[in-house]
């Protein structure tokens, strides 16, 4: 899904075990699927996540770990390259009418679902239509809202119209295409493929055991050819140092690293012997949401001031070991839809006192915490259990923002408890998060006022009629020039309202094991030729049998 928030959270399954000789029955590849004779083909991945899927039918998940599994699972009718650019995937080509209004796709043809029922554009209609009924309980449906219709003139070819011109609308068919044969008619709420997916990918669904592992095969009737890998598997490890030692001991081969693992932990012998490691500039930013609802909240300039009071560049060199930049807004400095020149807020903690103090913030009673009546300047901060750095920045500022007269707790929780029982109920005074950060830039799922309630992404609840009217502006305007004056003057607003403190873009720090071949770095990052990896024989630790 091209919203999902992000956050690098990566999965695993636990190793074939009871099989001394590493060999396994494979029930996943059923379906009348034949063997695949390629010499490349076999092996698994085994990838360690710190938390498990929620939802694997994509447009009901609103965390990165369901995407990340029914991103091998689901097609969208186009998708982006390894440079970023948008491309056919079910669609293999499109028309853009000259007044930007009708977009025309022209479906593959013999792509089947994973059940072997043939993929035609009735699945592509009726996905439009699930996303928005209003029964359907979705954070995605604003991109479509703007749809007046869909026709299919056949089985192939797909004719959307829109109200206006709009210029996120091909990036919104990166969408995940449902099948509508299994869904038609169904409540989708209580529909089994939450549980067990059918869809179009290079991997179909075989196994999911609640907080181990999700296990997916091989679909070797893919259209674009069989993956090499014969089976991916995701494993649930909540804890960043216990995975790293599973990467150690081998049981995994892919793990997003911590920046202390990273900088400090593989830089020996035994990790270089059957590991390489990936660093680039990742696609999300780090930051601190306040819930906008608590009174405590409310007046800018506490938000401000606890902006003031936080040491991004100790966060980044101590939390990080430097292996990050600061974050100012919702997009990162090299994303040409940044503005350099929003209000920055230095580490200063006399201004940051000064803000409180004309907020009415003062400590009467002597005991170090500002008070203004009865409201205390004390909240809890909370984030996921299992991301080292997000508990090292909750300690850095619970220290320096007690400086200033504020008094945190801090809350670690495990992930599906941490999205389902605080982040979607808007439990929480502030959390620390990240957010992917898309490639088209528009801000309507998280910024705009309409998304505050319900499992909509604006949890913090922030409300600005000025931002409101720019996002829908931007929206339906073509001209770079003119769209980005539009984002621009957003983050203006953003770094005075401060209802986030951005705090940093890490760096994706990707630890992969040496026996998988044909990787190929890019600005996509490393997964976007993840089907024609593969494994030499000689070097395979898995063995399957039909």
């Amino acid at each position: 899904m091209k919203r999902l928030a992000s956050l690098l959270l990566l999965f695993l399954i636990v190793l074939i075990s009871g099989c001394s000789d590493n060999s396994a029955k494979n029930e996943g590849l059923s379906n009348g699927q034949s063997n695949v004779s390629d010499s490349k083909f076999g092996d698994a991945l085994v990838e360690g996540s710190i938390g498990d899927a929620s939802n694997l039918i994509p447009i009901l998940a609103t965390d990165s770990s369901s995407h990340s599994v029914a991103g091998l699972i689901y097609n969208g009718l186009l998708k982006y390259d390894k440079d970023l650019k948008l491309t056919g995937d079910l669609a293999e080509g499109y028309e853009v009418s000259e007044d930007k209004k009708i977009i025309t796709f022209h479906l593959r043809k013999g792509v089947k679902w994973h059940d072997g029922a043939p993929f035609v554009s009735e699945d592509v209609k009726f996905t439009y239509e699930l996303i928005v009924d209003d029964k359907t309980p979705t954070a995605y449906d604003s991109d479509f809202r703007l749809i007046e219709r869909v026709e299919i003139p056949d089985n192939y070819t797909v004719k959307v119209f829109y109200k206006v011109p709009y210029a996120p609308a091909l990036a919104s068919w990166t969408t995940s295409i449902l099948p509508s044969h299994l869904l038609k008619g169904v409540e989708i709420t209580k529909s089994p493929l939450q549980r067990k997916p059918v869809g179009t990918g290079p991997y179909k669904f075989f196994e999911w055991k609640p907080g181990d592992s999700i296990t997916l095969v091989a679909n070797t009737s893919y259209f674009e050819g069989s993956p090499n890998i014969e089976r991916y598997i995701f494993r649930i490890i909540p804890d960043s140092a216990t995975m790293f030692l599973e990467l150690l001991n081998g049981t995994i081969d892919l793990m997003g690293l911590s920046p202390l693992q990273y900088a400090k932990q593989t830089d020996n012998p035994r990790f270089k012997e059957r590991y390489n490691k990936y660093k680039y500039l990742s696609n999300s930013y780090t930051y601190v949401g306040y819930n906008l609802k608590n009174p405590l909240f409310q007046d800018k300039r506490v938000r401000q001031a606890l902006t003031y009071a936080t040491p991004k560049d100790d966060i980044i060199e101590g939390a990080l070991f430097g292996l990050g930049t600061r974050a100012t807004g919702p997009y990162k400095p090299t994303s040409p839809w940044y503005n350099p020149d929003v209000k920055k807020y230095d580490y200063n903690l006399e201004k940051a006192k000064k803000l409180l103090s004309e907020a009415g913030f003062v400590d009467k009673d002597g005991d170090g915490i500002l008070e203004k009546g009865n409201l205390k300047l004390k909240f809890t901060i909370i984030t996921n259990q299992g991301n080292s750095s997000r508990s090292m920045v909750a300690e850095i500022l619970q220290n320096s923002w007690a400086k200033i007269g504020v008094k945190v707790d801090i809350r670690i929780l495990e992930w599906a408890t941490f999205i389902n029982e605080y982040i979607d109920k808007r439990n929480f005074d502030a959390v620390i998060l990240g957010w992917t950060i898309p490639l088209e830039p528009d801000l309507y799922d998280i910024w705009h006022s309409s998304r505050c309630e319900g499992k909509n992404l604006n949890f913090i609840c922030f409300q600005n009629a000025e931002v409101d009217k720019l996002i829908q502006d931007a929206r339906v305007e073509f001209d770079f020039d003119k769209r980005k004056k539009m984002y621009d003057r957003i983050q203006e607003i953003l770094a005075e309202e401060q209802p986030y403190t951005f705090l940093y873009v890490g760096e994706s720090l990707i630890a992969l094991s040496n026996r998988f071949e044909n990787i190929e770095p890019a600005p996509a990052g490393l997964m976007h030729n993840f089907i024609r990896w593969y494994v030499q024989k000689e070097n395979r630790k898995y063995f399957f049998t039909q």
